[in-house]
């Protein structure tokens, strides 16, 4: 190895996604990964469990996003309405279009990929029913709004990723809360 050089999981994440997008998820090793920035396989298992974890690195940082903001929305929101003000701090997390394209690319490629990634989203769905439990809504409310919300997010942001028009993220959120609205209205 050269001489040391900062950002290693940032080295490790970008050499992984080229190499994901050169050869596949299955058919790339964490040697690979490591040898592409540079650095050892050692390294390599300090920042990351293992090479789905590339993949999903940073889902703890949005699902403390949204807990918190759940939180902090004024005890008088309705569940729906705490859940729709959390999503709407996702943009905080989730800022580069293009980058998420390539990741949903190689999640969509692989079968245990695509089950990660509804494991992680059930996870959030949980962490949202806690944080709304915690300001004192009913079980079943709580469950409902947060399982509503995971579906808002994933349906904006399968729209944002699908980049077939120039609305933000933000913008499909609200959307996908309204159009939700108004099918459980009636």
């Amino acid at each position: 190895m050269g001489r040391w050089e900062p950002n290693a999981r940032g080295r490790l994440a970008q050499a992984a996604f080229e190499l994901y997008g050169e050869r596949g998820y299955e058919q790339t090793t964490v040697a690979e990964i490591a040898k592409r920035a540079g650095l050892t396989e050692r390294t390599f298992f300090r920042h990351f469990a293992d090479k789905r974890e590339v993949l999903f690195a940073g889902s703890e940082i949005l699902q403390d996003s949204l807990v918190r903001a759940v939180i902090d929305v004024p005890e008088s929101a309705a569940p729906i309405d705490a859940v729709s003000a959390a999503l709407e701090t996702v943009v905080t997390v989730l800022r580069d279009r293009e980058f998420s394209q390539r990741r949903q690319k190689v999640i969509d490629s692989t079968a245990e990929l695509r089950e990660r990634e509804l494991i992680k989203l059930a996870s959030l769905a949980a962490a949202l029913a806690d944080a709304l439990r915690r300001r004192g809504v009913p079980d079943l409310a709580a469950s409902l709004a947060a399982e509503a919300g995971v579906a808002v997010f994933k349906v904006a942001f399968e729209r944002w990723i699908a980049g077939t028009d120039e609305k933000d993220l933000s913008e499909l959120i609200r959307e996908a809360i309204d159009e939700l609205k108004a099918v459980t209205a009636g």
